[in-house]
């Protein structure tokens, strides 16, 4: 059984005017992003490279990758 609590899954943001932004976040700070979405203001989270405030009013898509990605055939 693996733990998955500190998994770190692709988390992509898109802003007004063009430009994205790809971070690495686990779980909980995916959901902490996505609930504070709509209040608009700054927010911090903890990339696997370091903190990124961002500025939630400018963002205007979110998109997540929780699923396991897998090369090859089969299974």
């Amino acid at each position: 059984m693996t733990d998955t609590k500190n998994e770190r899954h692709t988390v992509t943001l898109g802003f007004q005017g063009g430009g994205g932004l790809v971070m690495k976040l686990t779980d909980d700070a995916a959901q902490k992003l996505l609930d504070a979405l709509g209040r608009g203001d700054w927010h911090e989270v903890d990339d696997v490279e370091g903190t990124v405030t961002i500025n939630l009013a400018q963002v205007v898509y979110v998109r997540t990758e929780r699923a396991e990605h897998r090369v090859g055939f089969g299974r």
